[in-house]
């Protein structure tokens, strides 16, 4: 049966062979040969998988185009898994058969040796080798026809932050292929917010003892979400022994790069159980009719000539191979004529091999410039090399489940991110999201995403690093059992710390270790964290910038602020002054400034037209100052004439009224309500005063009080409740300080038991308040913040703050506490006064057009401007001629009393004036009230029972006649 086999392999070979040399003796006749080497690994699955897939691709080039200029003639090598095998074969190549373009190798370790040698003698390799360490920049004869490992960093680090993994430890084979591609996976995990504790280096010859070694290492530490890059050949071994340990279970999650899941549908089953749950990420390849036909093809054609293996699947890399040598044909058959000859150099010695003897390609050049920019639609899809390199496109993300390789859960694309499926134009929108991929079954067959993290099993502890000081122990102090050494630290700090670890949904072993901090240097505490000395810190420990470079904070669990405390003092409320402070300087003067506007504007309103705003120049100066104060009481009884100057005024009484009740109310409330006051309002005050400042030592407010421009100078520093107490007694000038400048948790404590004699002035600086420090990217941030808010949020930190800190409402001391009573700003009238002077200018202008269009002939004179002026002037202080009728109104029935009155006021020389000559004036009476005058010859008076409204304005009139 056997020997049937290899006979009917024979027959077919020499079919091929026979019709592969009909081509070339047929129409390819006149075809130039090209010969090209051709170096694989034949002792892989993978090598087998690319000798077919290239000896297709040459015969169905060659009988689907008609191509006649050149013909490619193979020579293929095996290079058995050998570094030095595979660079004395290209030596060989290219010195004994004198090829003119090498395929392979495809391991990037062998590749690398190859490529130089090719730089060399400026022979093209064309090769998969996917490692970013081999670079078609750097060298100009290498093309790479696969997609280059640094691709797929962004799809694995989208994998990551779609589930939410902070941390990620790297696994690589120590090689150029495994190292080459790290960097970029660091980096671009960084862009994620992921951190990278640890990289796991496993060598390729590696024992099974020495896996064993690292996993056990790997099995210690926090992270359980881990990257695997590796061939193969290592990879198998690796995932085995992972399984065995079991580490291949429930809370791992385990992501391998494109190389390992690309060959996940040619690998034996053993391999394939012990990757169960592993998530991958491979190039995808679209489906079509060619590719579908080319597979049944490549299938009945690898049986024949592999009998002995097992049915395998096609990958990637036999796909790309066979596009790979297409390209190849391609670029030969379109590059120009050239010598296909190398340019021989003398030798130093007779060997083979050396690299002397082989000389350099004078048709290599014109060859790799035809190859490192070509395009066409192959197997792969769109094959597209720029610039000697394939270009990417999108990956598929699998998941390894059953016997059969990975299920394809989902796709990856630079513009879309993850999503359900392959997008390859459309709106751009990037997405990240886990609902977009399939359900996932994950290590130990179980549907929960892994947390990526836990807590090691070998009973390691963390070291959760307490301060021991002096002072303020209501938040942490440390106590050590003599008997056990134990260390019991206590306080609110740590009961709100035991209670957030408690609440967590795992256990997790912890023990106090104390630090002796005679400074209270918290910085050096925090830093110890950095130097992994201590896995956490708690204590009064402020969250604060610099602190954050070095270790990650949770959320606080305390108020946040800094603020000043300062003695108060009784008000001496017999103070002669104390009715001044109600309204500061500035409002007292703009309200005076406007009581004189005011008058000023109502006496011009009303200086023509009223006879009690005219006189002398002192009593209208008095006038203008005695009306506009008036209003303040209200007491002004001069009548208005003007209805311009009775709006200005009932603006200005309005203000008045608002200004005189908030006047009386702040007034009242210093003299009846505040009993206490600080000694200090703000730090403004302390500068201005050369005031000294305390803090509490170790404080980062020392930093903050330096940033206030505060002199360092005048710092002191105190380091317990009673210190405080002393210093702010003392005062600034007797060896104390005149406020303290703190932290509100410690403001609180120390209120709550000195709440008589300190108040809280001046504005509260932001701060972030206390928190716990962890190692930066440490998984346990997250989750203790979410328990410090379901702390916090409850009656237990209530309880907690009532223990150690007291209730500073409690103080029966605070009852008739320092109630603070600002005096009034003037920002809090602006608006009143603009719309009195907008009012009051408003209806001068009114007047001013008023007047000047009255006097406009004046105006129009031709005397000069001063003139005009002073005309104008002298017109305005005249009286105007209704004014003569403002006096006492007399009642509308007159008798012969008010007749008589009338008579009797009249002066006499008005009386004998009244001669023949002279003009008379008669008072008619008519039904409506009004009076009307007439001259006649003579003089005559009015007949008794006539009625006279206003005998003043007769006498003027008869005065002025």
């Amino acid at each position: 049966m056997q020997n049937l086999r290899h006979l009917v392999l024979a027959l077919v070979l020499s079919l091929y062979v026979s019709r592969y040399l009909g081509l070339s003796n047929g129409q390819n006749a006149t075809a130039v040969k090209v010969d090209v080497g051709f170096i694989l690994d034949l002792s892989t699955t993978a090598g087998k998988v690319s000798r077919t897939c290239i000896s297709m691709a040459l015969t169905d080039f060659y009988t689907n185009h008609n191509y006649t200029r050149r013909m490619i003639v193979h020579h293929i090598r095996d290079t058995k898994s050998d570094i030095v095998d595979a660079a004395s074969i290209a030596i060989d190549l290219l010195k004994n058969v004198q090829v003119h373009a090498i395929f392979g190798p495809q391991p990037s370790t062998q590749a690398d040796f190859v490529i130089d040698i090719a730089n060399k003698s400026e022979v093209p390799i064309v090769s998969t080798a996917t490692s970013p360490a081999l670079s078609p920049k750097k060298s100009p004869y290498f093309i790479r026809t696969a997609q280059c490992s640094s691709f797929q960093v962004k799809a694995i680090a989208a994998i990551v932050k779609a589930f939410n993994w902070r941390e990620v430890v790297l696994v690589y084979e120590d090689s150029t292929f495994g190292s080459g591609t790290i960097p970029y996976l660091t980096d671009a995990l960084i862009e994620v917010n992921a951190r990278v504790p640890y990289r796991s280096v496993v060598s390729p010859s590696a024992s099974d003892d020495q896996i064993l070694q690292e996993l056990y290492k790997l099995m210690t530490m926090q992270t359980r979400v881990f990257v695997v890059h590796m061939l193969p050949s290592i990879a198998s071994r690796f995932f085995l022994k992972a399984k065995e340990v079991g580490m291949i279970s429930k809370g791992y999650a385990w992501i391998i790069t494109d190389v390992l899941a690309s060959l996940l549908d040619s690998t034996d089953s053993t391999f394939i159980n012990s990757m169960q749950g592993v998530l991958g990420v491979k190039p995808y390849i679209p489906r079509s009719k060619e590719l579908n036909n080319f597979t049944r093809r490549w299938k009945r054609r690898f049986r024949q000539e592999n009998p002995d293996m097992d049915e395998i699947e096609l990958d990637v890399y036999g796909i790309w191979a066979y596009d790979s040598v297409t390209a190849l044909a391609m670029a030969i058959e379109r590059t120009s004529s050239a010598p296909l000859r190398f340019k021989q150099q003398p030798a130093t010695r007779e060997n083979t091999t050396d690299l002397a003897a082989i000389g350099t390609s004078e048709w290599g050049p014109k060859l790799v410039e035809s190859i490192r920019n070509i395009r066409f639609k192959g197997l792969s899809g769109d094959f597209h090399i720029v610039d000697g390199q394939l270009q990417p496109s999108a990956y598929e993300i699998v998941n390894v489940m059953g016997n059969y390789g990975g299920r394809r859960i989902g796709f990856w694309t630079e513009k879309h991110g993850i999503s359900d499926q392959a997008k390859t134009n459309g709106r751009v929108v990037y997405t990240a999201n886990a609902d977009d991929l399939k359900a996932i079954i994950w290590p130990g067959e179980i549907s929960v995403v892994p947390k990526g993290w836990e807590m090691p099993t070998s009973g390691k502890k963390l070291k959760v690093g307490v301060p021991i000081k002096s002072g303020f122990g209501e938040f942490i102090t440390v106590d050590n059992d003599p008997k056990t050494n134990a260390t019991n630290p206590s306080g609110f700090c740590v009961d709100v710390f035991n209670e957030v670890m408690g609440s967590l949904s795992y256990a997790v072993p912890y023990e106090f270790v104390p630090f002796y901090s005679p400074g209270r240097e918290y910085n050096e505490l925090v830093y110890q964290i950095f130097l992994e000395k201590f896995d956490a810190v708690v204590g009064d420990v402020t969250i604060v910038a610099n602190r954050s470079k070095y270790v990650d904070f949770t959320l606080p669990f305390t108020e946040s602020g800094v603020a000043m405390i300062v003695p108060i003092k009784y008000d001496e409320r017999k103070n002669a002054w104390i009715f001044m402070k109600p309204l500061t300087a500035d409002l007292w003067l703009t309200t005076g400034a406007f009581f004189v506007f005011i008058g000023a504007v109502v006496w011009v309103l009303e200086h023509r037209v009223n006879k009690e705003f005219r006189g002398p120049p002192s009593k209208q100066v008095g006038m203008i100052l005695w009306f506009s104060f008036s209003t303040l009481v209200f007491a002004h009884k001069e009548k208005l004439v003007s209805n311009l100057s009775r709006f200005v005024v009932i603006v200005w009484v309005f203000v008045v009224l608002v200004l005189t009740s908030s006047y009386t109310a702040s007034l009242t409330s210093m003299l009846t309500v505040q009993k206490l006051q600080p000694t200090i309002t703000d730090i403004n005050d302390l500068i201005r005063n050369g005031e000294y400042v305390g803090y509490q030592i170790g404080s980062f407010v020392e930093e903050l009080l330096v940033k206030k421009k505060l002199d360092k100078s005048k710092f002191r520093a105190y380091s317990t409740l009673e210190e405080y107490d002393e210093a702010l007694t003392k005062g600034s000038r007797n060896g104390g300080v005149a406020a303290i400048v703190d932290e509100l948790p410690y403001i609180r404590l120390f209120l709550a038991k000195y709440c008589r004699k300190y108040t809280i002035v001046g504005p509260t600086y932001k701060t972030a308040g206390f928190g716990f420090a962890f190692p930066m990217g440490s998984p346990l941030v997250p989750e203790v913040s979410r328990a410090i808010l379901n702390v916090t949020e409850g009656d237990k930190m209530t309880r907690f703050t009532q223990k150690w800190l007291g209730d500073e409402a409690d103080c029966p001391e605070q009852d008739g506490a320092v109630v603070t009573t600002d005096s009034l700003k003037l920002q809090s009238f602006t608006g009143l006064f603009l719309v009195a002077g907008i009012s009051s200018s408003l209806a001068l202008i009114i007047f001013l057009l008023i007047f000047l269009h009255e006097n406009r002939d004046v105006l129009a004179s031709h005397d000069s401007v001063w003139q005009k002026l002073v005309a104008m002037a002298k017109i305005f202080g005249e009286e105007k001629e209704n004014s003569r009728n403002v006096s006492k109104k007399m009642t509308t029935e007159p008798n012969d009393h008010d007749l008589a009155t009338t008579a009797n006021s009249v002066p006499e020389d008005i009386i004998a004036a009244g001669s023949p000559q002279s003009p008379a004036i008669s008072i008619s009476h008519h039904g409506d009230g009004d009076d009307i005058f007439s001259q006649d010859e003579g003089f005559s008076t009015t007949e008794p029972g006539t009625p006279i409204h206003d005998s003043i304005a007769i006498t003027e009139t008869i005065r002025e006649r």
